[in-house]
C-alpha cells in the first residue's frame, strides 16, 4: 500500500512539474514531422472536394490527430524501459507477430520518404525554371544532390537530427502564417463558390471518405512517436504518459491552427479549376502559387519555405523508416553494428534516388500507399492493443477509442476502393 501511494505521489509530482525546454523541442519536432509534402498538397486535394467537405475536416482535424498519437504514443510506453516500438510489439504481442508488425511500420513510413523525394525535386526544379530563370541540371542529377545532402545530415544522429528540426520550425512556423496573411488581400471568394451548392448526403460522404487518408497523412508524425516515447519515458519514467500527452496536445492544437489557416487562405485564392491545375502539374500549393502570382515577395518565399517543410520532414520520418528496417534485420538475426547502419542508410537513399528521378504522382503516392497504411498502424494497432495488453486496459472503454477505430476504417476502406 506504502508502495501504491509513493508511486501516486510521484506521478502527481511529474504531473505538476513545469514546462521543460526538452518538451518544447519535441513539442516542435512533432510538429517538423508532421508538416511537410502532405501539408503542402492537403489545399489541393481537400479544397477540390469543395467548401462543405473541406469545414468538416477541419473540425475533424485536432480529435483526428491527437487521439490517434496519443494511442500509439501509450502503447509505446507501455513496453519494458529503452524498448523502441520495435521491441513494443515483439514484446506484446510475440515474435511472429511482431515481425509481421514491424514490416508494416516500415512500410508505413518508407514510402513518405519516397513522397517527400519527388516533391523535393519538384519543388526545387521548379524554383531554378520559374524563379531563378535557370535551366534544371538533369533530374537524375539534381534528385542525387538533394538526397546525398539530406543524408549527410541524418548521418549526424538522432539527437542532432531532432535539434535542426526543431530550430527549423520557428521560422518554418513564422513563414506560414505570414504568407498566409499575405493572401489575405488577395481573397476573392474561391472556394466559397461552393458554399452555395449544398452537397448530396451521398456525394458529402464520398468526398470525406477518399480525403481522410489524405488529412491522415498531412498531421501524420508516427515515425517519431516512438523515439519521442522513449526519450520521455527515460525523462520521466512510469509517469511519462500524462507529460507525452500534453505534448502531443500542444504540438497538434499548433498544427491545426497553423495549417488550417495556411490552407483555408489558399483555397479562398484560388478557384476549383486552379486547384485541379495545380494537381495536374503535381505541384505543391506553395510552388503553383509562386508561379500564379507575379509579386516577387511570394514568387520567391513559397518554394523556399516548401523546401524547409519536405527537407525537415523528411529527416523526421528517416528516422522511423530506419528504426523500421534495424528492426528487421535484427529480428532476421542480423546484429551488423555500424555496417548495418551504413547498409540501411545506402539502400535507402538509392531508392529514394531512383523513385524521385521517376517522377510518379505524389498525391497518388498519398492516397494508395501513405495514409492507408499508416492507418492500420496508428490507429487500429494501439486500439487493438489496449483489448490485449494488461498494461493498456486502462485506457479501454473511452468514446476517443471508437473514434480513432472509425478513421483508421474509413482509411483502409478508402485504399480498397481506390485499387479497385
Amino acid at each position: 500500500m506504502n508502495q501504491q501511494a509513493t508511486a501516486t505521489s510521484t506521478t502527481q509530482a511529474v504531473v505538476a512539474a513545469p514546462w521543460g525546454k526538452d518538451e518544447t523541442t519535441w513539442m516542435l519536432g512533432l510538429f517538423g514531422t508532421a508538416i511537410g509534402a502532405g501539408t503542402l498538397f492537403l489545399p489541393i486535394n481537400a479544397g477540390l472536394g469543395g467548401f462543405w467537405p473541406l469545414l468538416i475536416l477541419a473540425v475533424l482535424a485536432f480529435p483526428m490527430t491527437y487521439y490517434a498519437h496519443r494511442g500509439l504514443t501509450r502503447f509505446v510506453l507501455s513496453g519494458r524501459d529503452g524498448a523502441d516500438i520495435t521491441g513494443v510489439v515483439e514484446e506484446h504481442f510475440g515474435k511472429g507477430a511482431g515481425t509481421l508488425i514491424t514490416l508494416l511500420y516500415f512500410f508505413a513510413i518508407f514510402p513518405i520518404l519516397l513522397i517527400y523525394s519527388v516533391a523535393l525535386t519538384n519543388t526545387i526544379g521548379s524554383f531554378l525554371e520559374h524563379q531563378l530563370q535557370i535551366a534544371p541540371p538533369p533530374r537524375a542529377v539534381l534528385a542525387a544532390v538533394l538526397i546525398a545532402g539530406l543524408m549527410i545530415v541524418v548521418r549526424c544522429g538522432e539527437a542532432v537530427t531532432v535539434r535542426v528540426m526543431s530550430l527549423l520550425v520557428y521560422p518554418f512556423i513564422a513563414a506560414l502564417v505570414l504568407l498566409a496573411l499575405f493572401l489575405v488581400p488577395h481573397w476573392n471568394g474561391g472556394i466559397l463558390a461552393t458554399a452555395s451548392d449544398l452537397p448530396s448526403a451521398g456525394s458529402l460522404v464520398h468526398t470525406l471518405w477518399l480525403a481522410i487518408p489524405v488529412m491522415v497523412f498531412s498531421f501524420n508524425h508516427s515515425p517519431i512517436i516512438s523515439a519521442f516515447a522513449v526519450d520521455r519515458k527515460r525523462a520521466w519514467g512510469d509517469a511519462a504518459e500524462p507529460r507525452c500527452s500534453r505534448v502531443l496536445a500542444r504540438a497538434h492544437g499548433l498544427m491545426v491552427l497553423t495549417v488550417m489557416f495556411f490552407v483555408f487562405s489558399c483555397v479562398l485564392v484560388l478557384s476549383p479549376q486552379q486547384l485541379a491545375e495545380a494537381k495536374a502539374q503535381n505541384l505543391s500549393i506553395l510552388s503553383y502559387l509562386a508561379n500564379h502570382f507575379s509579386s516577387p515577395t511570394i514568387a520567391f518565399a513559397a518554394p523556399i519555405i516548401a523546401v524547409v517543410a519536405i527537407a525537415k520532414s523528411f529527416l523526421g520520418h528517416y528516422i522511423g523508416a530506419s528504426e523500421g528496417l534495424h528492426g528487421l534485420l535484427a529480428k532476421g538475426g542480423w546484429q551488423g553494428g555500424k555496417g548495418q547502419q551504413r547498409l540501411v542508410a545506402l539502400a535507402m537513399a538509392l531508392v529514394c534516388w531512383a523513385v524521385a528521378t521517376l517522377n510518379p504522382s505524389i498525391l497518388g503516392m498519398i492516397e494508395t500507399l501513405g495514409g492507408p497504411v499508416i492507418a492500420a498502424l496508428l490507429f487500429l494497432m494501439p486500439m487493438y492493443a489496449i483489448r490485449r495488453v494488461p498494461a493498456l486496459r486502462r485506457y479501454a472503454g473511452q468514446w476517443s477509442n471508437v473514434f480513432v477505430v472509425f478513421i483508421g476504417l474509413v482509411s483502409i476502406t478508402a485504399l480498397v476502393y481506390s485499387l479497385v
